[in-house]
């Protein structure tokens, strides 16, 4: 077997016939359910981006939290220190 045959996985004409056919059933799929290459990218990139801002607004909430609780703690802890040596 040469290495091309070996790097395709067999003949270069039995191949091809295989990536058309299957490549027209994937295609006739997506023709029936309306979707295209370009909608599943850009479905792929919304859903990144949704992602990405849901976890920015987590983290600025987060960060919010921590900003009011320090506050409110450092100080008593700053109090605490100053006042607990004797």
């Amino acid at each position: 077997m040469s290495n091309m045959n070996r790097f395709l996985g067999g003949s270069p004409g039995s191949v091809l016939a295989r990536l058309t056919f299957l490549s027209l059933l994937v295609g006739a799929f997506m023709a029936f359910l309306g979707i295209t290459p370009f909608g599943l990218v850009e479905g792929l990139y919304n859903w990144l981006r949704s992602l990405l801002n849901l976890s920015m607004d987590t983290v600025i909430e987060v960060g919010r939290w921590v900003l009011y609780g320090a506050i409110i703690v450092v100080p008593l802890w700053l109090v605490a220190r100053l006042f607990g040596r004797r």
